[in-house]
């Protein structure tokens, strides 16, 4: 029983947990004999936090500082990442799993990480991040996106590798700028759902793609989701095409991407164009948001704390009234939540009881002042105290 909590509208209520899930809500609960009782002491509670776009294991979180000296282009970023790793014998196990342990003691209770899967390190990468998978099983659901970061034809075997990483565990496949990278997106979108499609997994596709050009290829990926009913199985991550395409244009894709379900991650960076917040909600897409990578070889930028990540959503979108914020919010909740398809995510009973409690009078002021959390419940289980795990 988590007693002497404030709900976001402002109730204060008790919550019961059985097991793992919510088995009431309401002011002055009942106390059944036996049950262990924790005092909320007030706190703002919400649902475990959920990170939708991460790369846990690119992560030198924890590592000392590395001296960032690459070339301003994708490319660049890609050959100096694959030939660091290679030489610096970095351990994708240890490293996604400080991190991932990061991101649950400060409140995100489900996360959905991209694995290098290319042909220089095989599937080393994603056997370190299973094996973190495993690790925190029972306190965080893990998915996995076997993803080819250099690209899906420009190396032979890459799809091979990709084949065998879902049948070896990965919940999702990825994909990777099929006309900007690939230069072929008809072949690279083939091979990407002829795959999935194999194994009956669902796709999370990087699109980098500026305007035209990623316009083009975000409606021969549609086409191909409605041709092979994954409707509702299929995240665009960045889409950055939609933050400079003409309205009409715009509008035409956000139309067929609410009817085939497919749903937008965005990180909110601050130097490119993002996919516009209200006129996706409004059009019925599930919009939702993540961190990219944190402290590696692309960026020295990142948190493992969701509320910062919504802070950031809200300052790219201009995002200022308290309603405003409550979207911001969303975007690392409960549209995150649907958007990878994290099943009882919320606070009602039946669902699953992960919460977060904090010092903070409403969601705008938790996003502003984003407090070190009092308490994070995991499974129905307190995994961390005070920013601080709790031994299992």
């Amino acid at each position: 029983m988590i007693t002497n909590v404030r709900l976001a509208d402002g109730r204060h209520v008790d919550i019961s947990i059985a097991g793992s899930r919510i088995a009431a809500i309401g002011p002055d609960l009942k106390r059944e004999p036996g049950v262990t009782e924790e005092n909320g002491e007030g706190a703002l509670v919400l649902p475990g936090f959920v990170e939708g776009h991460t790369h846990l294991d690119k992560t030198m979180w924890g590592m000392p500082w590395y001296r960032n000296e690459v070339g301003p282009k994708l490319t660049d970023r890609i050959e100096n990442e694959r030939r660091w790793r290679a030489t610096s014998g970095h351990d994708a196990g240890v490293q996604s799993l400080a991190l991932a342990r990061a991101f649950l003691h400060a409140g995100t209770t489900r996360l959905r990480t991209h694995v290098d899967v290319d042909t220089d390190a095989g599937l080393r990468h994603l056997e370190g991040v299973l094996a973190t998978r495993e690790t925190l099983k029972g306190v965080m659901d893990l998915q996995v996106v076997a993803f080819p970061q250099s690209g899906l034809l420009r190396r032979d075997g890459t799809a091979a590798l990709l084949d065998r990483a879902l049948a070896e565990g990965a919940d999702v496949l990825g994909a990777l700028d099929p006309a900007s990278i690939d230069g072929d997106p008809v072949a690279s979108l083939d091979t990407t759902f002829d795959i999935a499609s194999r194994h009956q997994k669902p796709v999370d596709i990087h699109l980098h793609e500026p305007g035209e050009t990623g316009g083009r290829t975000m409606t021969l990926l549609l086409d191909r989701v409605e041709a092979l009913g994954m409707q509702g199985r299929v995240v665009i991550s960045h889409a950055f095409c939609l933050g400079d395409l003409p309205e009409r244009a715009r509008d035409a894709l956000l139309e067929r991407l609410a009817r085939l379900r497919v749903a937008l991650l965005t990180t909110a960076p601050p130097s490119v164009p993002v996919p516009p917040l209200k006129a996706c909600m409004a059009a019925g897409v599930t919009i939702f948001a993540g961190n990219d990578g944190i402290r590696d070889t692309w960026t020295p930028y990142g948190s493992p704390d969701m509320l910062e990540r919504a802070m950031l959503v809200g300052m790219r979108y201009d995002l200022r009234r308290d309603d405003d914020l409550e979207l911001a919010f969303d975007t690392v909740s409960g549209a995150a939540a649907r958007g990878c398809g994290f099943a009882d995510h919320g606070l009602s009973v039946g669902t699953r009881a992960d919460l977060v409690l904090l010092d903070a009078e409403t969601v705008a002021h938790a996003l502003a002042a984003r407090p070190v959390r009092r308490r994070v419940i995991s499974h129905g289980r307190i995994v961390a105290r005070n920013g601080e795990g709790v031994a299992r």
